[in-house]
């Protein structure tokens, strides 16, 4: 078993899927009860931008007709600005970080329909988790499971750090106080806040328990993720 350490967390609730405001899609339930689903760009298969909508449509039954074959994110946010797509999924970390979503924000252009972490992103109040979304619309085990499995990597961070299998315990003990010890330092954190990064401390431990959730997943589950990756 390869041994986590910890991760300074540096997006707490990983992803979002957000729409241009002028659409009637105001709400995620809006999406979900559309008769004509909001258009969605997207590079191709395989990336958060793809997923995200389809795992939406798997656990909480939301439609997106994605717009594939876009080169990159600033071509798929031009799109939405020319109306073009109405929306897109991706990172909170990117939405509070960088142009052109501070102005987008400021003006009020587009809004959060839903996130993916465990617990509402503080800049994100009034956003309903896809946690609470499962609840609501009793999404089966099957497909919880493969909410799980599909966001796992929200859960590790932007840059979970690990060791080869084998290490001791007692290093690994070490290892974990030290990496702990050092991503304290107030100056990380000024420099990370600085660049738009919200750090929180992940323990090492907290994250090798995701990752044996996460890695062992019956067959069932297996087919589901390959249905929403677009395999």
């Amino acid at each position: 078993m390869v041994q986590i350490l910890l991760d300074r967390h540096l997006d707490a609730n990983g992803f979002d899927a957000h729409m241009w405001a002028d659409t009637p899609y105001k709400t995620i339930h809006d999406v979900r009860n559309a008769a004509v689903p909001p258009k969605c760009g997207v590079t191709g298969t395989g990336n958060t931008g793809y997923y995200l909508p389809k795992l939406l449509e798997q656990t909480i039954g939301t439609k997106f007709n994605l717009v594939t074959g876009y080169q990159g994110g600033a071509d798929i946010e031009l799109a939405v600005e020319r109306g073009e797509v109405q929306c897109r999924a991706f990172t909170v970390q990117v939405f509070f970080g960088r142009e052109p979503f501070h102005t987008w924000r400021k003006k009020g252009l587009a809004r959060v329909l839903v996130q993916t972490g465990n617990k509402r992103d503080a800049r994100l109040p009034d956003v309903p988790a896809l946690q609470e979304l499962m609840n609501q619309y009793q999404t089966s085990e099957a497909n919880r499971r493969l909410a799980t499995v599909m966001l796992g990597s929200n859960g590790f961070g932007s840059c979970p750090t690990i060791s080869s299998p084998g290490v001791p315990d007692e290093q690994v003990k070490i290892l974990r106080a030290a990496y702990a010890k050092a991503l304290s330092s107030p100056e990380l954190v000024a420099e990370a806040k600085k660049r738009g990064l919200e750090p929180e401390l992940i323990a090492g431990e907290e994250l090798e328990s995701l990752a044996k959730e996460v890695i062992v997943q019956p067959p069932e589950v297996i087919a589901l993720i390959r249905k929403v990756m677009g395999e």
